[in-house]
């Protein structure tokens, strides 16, 4: 085989490493900054204005789990008649609507096979609630998934943070079910990592966070001023974070607000979800791309946050597609006897073997610092949590054939059942 196809394979996995590690050198400084901002952090005491909140819950054959949310929000430590619940059990077919209507709360159905998705249930049920309830003067809405469970500090504390001028909050997202296997510990560790070691440190520097599908609340005039909810892609949230952040707008993080949601625990289903965000953040790279890598140069007040964002969405599936595809084409060239053949196979084994433990280290440090510092907060037995920070650099690796094939399929957004019916005591 000649030497510098040999040379090649080896410096480009080398340089594929060694570029991913440049554009995301910014989040080691983040985990510094991190640890100083837990080492400081002391809850706040004094009283705020109690404002008024509408929380949505869109569910979609939830009636398992939708009866436990209801619950732990009516158990909240905060003024009973300054929360509304409002639930939308969209193209439903179980018995979702009466088991949240039981439970107590406002509930609407919508049957729309045309308009899939998140963010076309939230625009529905916001609609209702500025023609139907417009006398509530909500100042601000929550939004949840049926599967969420909230601490009963919840609202509070989300309170506190959005009494400080924030319009949009995220909080700390726990889990349910980090115990179950790999894949739910795998989402649940990382889900951690980006509370605590992306969301703290931009909330410390000034920077903007982003919202993660479920746990966050939002100013009611925000939504009016836009229009309703009208983010429609595949992962409404991102995009939702992506169109604020181009305006200006800087999302917080209430640390000392914790929610539980369920992970998926197949595999299947969570190729499936995963594929979905990968779409989805191609396709808001796709519509924002543009303008978001335009605002860090053009806007001097967010431009860090802009490529912040970017770095969220993109280079990571595209560096990892590139990889793939690249080793992939060696590999086939060897199989069919090109370059040298079984060389050839060879060599690129050696070169992606290499790069896989580069990639691992760097992965089990980040998992394993955030399983230390967040200790308490796992609930699970201990061998456990120290098993999941070796397996959760192989949950991550599964993203590079994720963010393949996501390139050239067609994906459309389907509900993932959840099963886990525990209450918030349960769960801790």
């Amino acid at each position: 085989m000649d030497s510098a196809i040999s040379s090649f394979i080896n410096d480009f996995n080398f340089l594929m490493f060694l570029l991913f590690t440049l554009m995301y050198s910014y989040q080691f400084v983040y985990m510094f900054v991190a640890f100083k901002a837990k080492k400081d952090f002391k809850p706040e005491k004094q009283k705020v204005h109690q404002k008024k909140y509408a929380v949505i819950i869109a569910a979609r054959n939830e009636e398992l789990v939708i009866g436990h949310l209801i619950k732990s929000i009516k158990n909240q430590k905060y003024p009973k008649e300054l929360i509304d619940i409002f639930v939308i059990a969209d193209n439903c077919t179980d018995n979702t609507a009466r088991v949240a209507k039981k439970a107590g709360a406002i509930v609407r159905e919508r049957f729309n096979t045309d308009q899939v998705g998140k963010g076309y249930a939230l625009d529905f049920m916001i609609k209702i609630i500025e023609k139907e309830y417009s006398s509530s003067k909500y100042e601000g809405y929550f939004v949840f998934d049926a599967d969420n469970l909230l601490d009963e500090n919840y609202i509070a504390e989300m309170n506190k943070t959005f009494n400080q001028g924030y319009r949009v909050i995220t909080s700390y997202r726990n889990s349910k079910n980090y115990d179950q296997n790999w894949i739910s510990a795998g989402y649940a560790l990382w889900f951690l990592h980006e509370a605590e070691y992306l969301n703290l440190p931009r909330m410390v520097l000034n920077s903007s966070c982003a919202i993660s599908g479920t746990g966050f609340l939002v100013h009611a005039e925000l939504i009016k001023d836009n229009g309703g909810w009208i983010h429609h892609l595949l992962t409404e949230d991102i995009e939702f974070s992506v169109a604020q952040i181009i305006k200006g707008e800087k999302i917080g993080y209430c640390k000392s607000a914790m929610f539980y949601d369920e992970q998926p625990v197949t595999f299947t289903q969570s190729w499936y979800q995963r594929l979905r965000w990968a779409k989805g953040f191609y396709q808001v790279f796709a519509k924002y791309g543009r303008d978001l890598v335009g605002s860090i140069f053009r806007e001097k007040h967010n431009r860090f946050s802009c490529y912040d964002m970017t770095m969220t969405i993109m280079p990571a599936m595209l560096v990892s597609s590139l990889s793939m595809i690249v080793n992939g084409f060696f590999y086939l060239a060897g199989f069919f006897e090109l370059f040298g053949g079984k060389e050839l196979i060879h060599v690129t084994t050696i070169a992606m073997l290499k790069s896989i433990g580069w990639y691992y280290g760097l992965l089990f440090i980040l998992g394993f610092i955030t399983t230390i510092t967040e200790w308490r907060n796992i609930h699970c037995s201990g061998w456990k949590k120290i098993a999941y920070t070796f397996t959760f650099p192989f949950f991550m690796f599964t993203y590079i054939p994720i963010s393949v094939v996501a390139l050239f399929k067609h994906v459309e957004w389907k509900p993932i059942a959840h099963t886990v019916v525990k209450s918030v005591d349960e769960v801790r």
